[in-house]
């Protein structure tokens, strides 16, 4: 979800109605999922970028219909063939955008279940003529589990997901030991996975769960100042106006950083 589980999930609701393709076969019975339903009305310009780009930029996990994808071709779709990052939950593309305009020899695929983020994200693709990020709407378990193969992935960020704090709501959260074995499974040796959290509960979570799967080694946090750690991945980010609210509000932010041994 990211941008700070939007403030661990306050996203701005529309009562307007969406069609069809907003439901990303939403119908369809699904595992439980790490995020929450939303509605979002696009604006003038976002709606013309989307019409105009997307077809080139995105694609959805599911279709109306609940069916999946197949497995994504991704140098066909780049049009190259680079290391590729996942981006799951992109929440507006804030770092997404930082981080990609900066590291133009990767491709980044940015996964996002709302289409309001999706759309901000692409029109800042759009405007900064970025190439080398493409955008897939859906479940970010799913694009693991049906999209990826393994060993195909360079690094892998998870920025902010929501902490569904309330401990009924914990098997809710995204990292989770099935979903954290599978991204060490899709990522090649050496790879990286950088998670990042304001919760302190989910933090400790996510610290034990990284730290307990055989095939990741956890590197410390000062590799993101260290310019000589030869990281195949950056692992700076930008600091987005959620994270230097909270910060500035007393919450902690835990960065993690595994190497897949």
């Amino acid at each position: 979800m990211s941008d700070h589980g939007r403030m661990h999930a306050q996203r701005e609701e529309s009562d307007q109605s969406v069609s069809d393709e907003d439901s990303v076969g939403a119908h369809v019975p699904r595992r439980v999922s790490s995020f929450r339903s939303r509605r979002s009305a696009l604006s003038g310009l976002q709606r013309e970028t989307w019409d105009r780009r997307w077809p080139e930029l995105g694609m959805l996990v599911r279709d109306s219909d609940g069916e999946l994808a197949g497995p994504l071709d991704a140098e066909g779709w780049f049009g190259r063939s680079a290391p590729l990052v996942l981006e799951i939950g992109c929440g507006t593309g804030v770092s997404t955008l930082a981080m990609a305009a900066t590291e133009p020899d990767l491709d980044v695929i940015a996964v996002e279940v709302y289409k309001r983020g999706l759309a901000q994200l692409l029109n800042g693709v759009d405007r900064e003529g970025l190439e080398n990020v493409r955008l897939i709407r859906g479940d970010g378990v799913d694009v693991l589990e049906h999209l990826l193969t393994s060993r195909s992935l360079t690094g892998v960020r998870v920025f902010f997901p929501d902490p569904w704090p309330k401990a009924r709501h914990h098997k809710r959260r995204l990292l989770q030991p099935d979903t954290v074995a599978m991204i060490a499974d899709r990522l090649r040796p050496g790879g990286i996975l950088h998670a990042a959290t304001d919760h302190a509960g989910y933090a400790e979570q996510i610290g034990e769960v990284g730290d307990a799967e055989p095939t990741l080694r956890r590197l410390s946090d000062s590799v993101i100042d260290d310019p000589g750690a030869n990281l195949p991945i950056s692992v700076r980010r930008p600091v987005t106006k959620y994270e230097d609210k909270a910060q500035r509000a007393g919450s902690a932010v835990a960065e993690f950083i595994w190497e897949k041994l």
